[in-house]
């Protein structure tokens, strides 16, 4: 069995709509959801606002390019195309495989282009780390540390006061 940890956010179109669908395309995988935070856009601020979340997922004997096929068809299902000239520009749903562990919870690292883990950035991005402590409080980011010392390290600390935490958002199926 492996479990990961999967980042979802859109800033295009029908925000929540993309989120729950997502959500839902992840169907018995799916062990929890964080909440929703509004987000400022990372690394191409000429955009709209994202909404982000984090999935908590499991399927036994998958293997991590399991998780990464599943990220790219929940954003083929939300419209996604993506713009070379744009790597961070907007999308109606962005997927990213942040953390897979194995069923003895031994973490998946791999440094194959195709699939980076743990994600590269993932450390440095406060819309990542606060909604994964909201589902892992404990969790750790292999090589990086704890998610609670994390969001307290520079530049993540900063970027935090500019989350905004949506609780009339709701994902839980």
């Amino acid at each position: 069995m492996t479990a990961a940890v999967l980042s979802l956010g859109s800033n295009l179109g029908d925000r929540v709509a993309h989120l729950r669908d997502a959500v839902d395309g992840l169907g018995d995988s799916l062990l929890t959801v964080s909440g929703v935070y509004e987000t400022e856009p990372w690394g191409d601020t000429d955009q709209p606002r994202y909404l982000n979340a984090v999935a908590l997922v499991i399927r036994p004997d998958a293997p991590a390019e399991h998780w990464l096929r599943v990220a790219r068809d929940l954003e083929a299902r939300a419209g996604r195309e993506r713009d070379l000239e744009r790597r961070f520009g907007p999308r109606t749903l962005d997927v990213d495989v942040i953390d897979v562990r194995t069923d003895d919870g031994a973490p998946v690292v791999s440094d194959d282009p195709g699939l980076t883990l743990p994600h590269p950035r993932a450390h440095l991005r406060a819309f990542v780390l606060r909604p994964w402590l909201d589902i892992q409080p404990y969790a750790e980011l292999p090589g990086h540390g704890k998610l609670f010392d994390l969001v307290r390290t520079a530049p993540v600390a900063d970027d935090l006061a500019g989350l905004r935490a949506r609780d009339d958002i709701s994902l839980e199926t």
